[in-house]
């Protein structure tokens, strides 16, 4: 039995990371590498498009998890005003 090919393009994308723990974690390793000044030309710019792409997803990350305290904050402030002036 022949193998079908691997598509090139989906085996080279990297996989989202697991958590925003693991995306900082990794982003953070990304800079120490790059900093040593060590890669070559090549494997610097797909650091550097991984680390693009680690610090958008920390950014949508905290932006919902900005989204979600505002939610529970508004529901929490109506409930205690509300049972404020509830009592006698």
């Amino acid at each position: 039995m022949k193998k079908k090919p691997a598509n090139i393009e989906e085996s080279s994308l990297p996989l989202p990371p697991k958590n925003f723990e693991t995306a900082t974690t990794e982003l953070e390793q990304i800079v120490e590498n790059m900093e040593t000044g060590q890669m070559s030309l090549e494997e610097a710019l797909s650091a550097y498009k991984r680390g693009v792409e680690l610090l958008q997803y920390c950014q949508n990350m905290l932006k919902d998890s900005q989204q979600q305290i505002k939610i529970l904050e508004t529901d929490i402030l109506k409930n205690f005003s509300t049972t404020e002036h509830d009592a006698p």
